[in-house]
């Protein structure tokens, strides 16, 4: 028989896998508590160990749903129930008025977790009213609302203090006072501002002062909703001379315009990021030397030498992995992406082209890159694009030696690189260490032949032969 610590540590990893899911629901331990007496006494014995939490879904009165089990933590979890008809579950009204019961209680002291999912605007009143106070034993809190409602938080949201809060996700709500919160939650580990609206802008020598207490921090997402707010490089405010160090920041997603991450990322700085996700709005000029920096002191991105960039009609990104992963072995494979939102193809590949310059790390030691279209890309090519655009996309990747191309994409690429064929310096300066160029369409094989050929010659002569192949998945 496994000694009482030993079967508590198995426990541990049993409960820890189901904590990672984002709603988190709470029922894997309530198995363990039905198994025997045993597994029931030492599971109630170590609630702290295993994370213990009670889930509460409005299903009648917090006080009778939860009477038959111990005093443990609180989880209130509402999410709108939709019908197929599109409209709300006529007992949502009745499950929201338990939760806001709950919340006004005088058990809410037990509340350590609130997941409220599309909350309508009937009931945004009644919840910030019951939220005025502090909830001394919240460590989480993810909150969003649904339709056109732009609610706001008041200033005297939790109190105007959180300091055992460990995470915080607000999407589509704007919180004038988040720093006067923000800077008692020194303890948060997740920070998520998704579908900040216009009136919800927070400046980013708001939100770098608010980060320089937060030690712990892990994740941190801000998402824009719209580029209202941006502003030219003369009235930028000078960085300041030193950055403030996030030691444990592992993780950052940003979709906003360009000059709003320059700022921020000209005041924080993360030695340990190793997922980096970049959402930009269109811009006709793109200088991002503080991105490029903080990509280059990422130690674990200088393993990469895979990249793919795809085309879509309404955007571009580019995204890079070690070559040596997994293909779909989890989200998170293409540790950096870069998507820039615009539906114009020539705008598409300058903006690329523009943030990887030959400044960008990284670039110039990749050796592999698949270009693809979807969306049915063709269809917004206007035919007097410049073929050339490709050609400067192309420039920064030095030390490329297999490129892929979807056949749509491979017809323009080689009808530029045919024009450099004439001239042999710079056929032989783009792409220099190109061994092998594949393409994915075999009835157009003969015809992408035909066309690189000149330009296979001209690399021939300068002694950098290439090989056309098809691209097999």
């Amino acid at each position: 028989m496994l000694p009482d610590d030993v079967l508590v540590e198995i426990f541990n990893f049993y409960v820890y896998i189901d904590l990672r899911r984002r709603y988190t629901p709470r029922r894997t331990w309530y198995a363990l508590v039905h198994v025997c007496c045993r597994w029931r006494y030492l599971v109630f014995a170590s609630p702290r160990h295993l994370n213990l939490r009670l889930e509460y879904r409005g299903h009648g009165p917090m006080s009778e749903v939860l009477d038959a089990w111990p005093v443990l933590p609180v989880a209130l979890i509402s999410r709108v129930e939709i019908l197929p008809s599109g409209l709300p579950h006529p007992k949502s009204d009745q499950r929201w008025d338990n939760m806001a019961a709950a919340l006004d209680s005088e058990q809410y002291n037990r509340i350590c977790e609130i997941f409220i999912d599309d909350m309508t605007d009937s009931h945004w009143e009644r919840f910030t009213a019951a939220m005025q106070k502090p909830f001394p034993e919240l460590t989480r809190l993810e909150v969003s609302v649904c339709g056109d409602m732009v609610p706001i938080l008041p200033d005297s949201f939790l109190g105007g203090s959180a300091p055992h809060l460990q995470c915080l996700s607000l999407c589509s709500i704007p919180f004038p006072s988040m720093l006067k919160l923000l800077s008692s939650a020194n303890g948060l580990v997740t920070l998520t501002l998704l579908d900040i609206p216009d009136s919800g802008y927070i400046s980013p020598d708001v939100m770098a002062t608010a980060l320089t207490v937060m030690t712990r921090l892990e994740t941190l997402h801000l998402l824009f909703r719209s580029p209202r707010f941006r502003h030219g490089a003369a009235s930028r405010p000078l960085p300041p001379p030193t950055r403030f160090v996030l030691p444990a920041l592992a993780e950052l997603v940003f979709g906003g315009v360009y000059e709003y991450l320059e700022d921020l990322l000209a005041r924080i700085d993360a030695p340990l990021l190793d997922y980096l996700r970049v959402i930009f709005f269109m811009d006709l000029n793109f200088d991002v030397p503080q991105l490029h920096r903080l990509i280059g002191h990422a130690e674990v991105f200088k393993a990469f030498d895979h990249v793919e960039v795809l085309i879509s009609s309404r955007s571009i990104q580019l995204r890079l992995c070690p070559k040596t992963e997994a293909v779909g072995s989890d989200h998170r494979r293409h540790r950096l992406v870069l998507k820039i939102n615009c539906g114009e193809l020539e705008w598409q590949l300058s903006s690329l082209a523009q943030v990887c310059s030959s400044t960008f790390p990284l670039i110039s030691a990749l050796e592999e890159l698949k270009i693809r279209e979807f969306d049915f890309l063709s269809s917004h090519w206007k035919d007097d694009m410049e073929d050339t655009q490709w050609v400067e996309l192309l420039v920064p990747f030095t030390g490329l030696k297999n490129l892929y191309l979807t056949d749509g994409i491979a017809r323009r690429v080689c009808g530029a690189l045919q024009k450099l064929s004439g001239e042999m310096e710079t056929a032989s300066e783009v792409l220099p260490a190109l061994r092998n160029l594949f393409v994915d369409e075999f009835q157009s094989f003969e015809h992408i032949q035909e066309a690189i050929k000149p330009f296979a010659a001209a690399r021939k002569l300068s002694s950098h032969p290439i090989v056309v192949g098809l691209w097999k998945e």
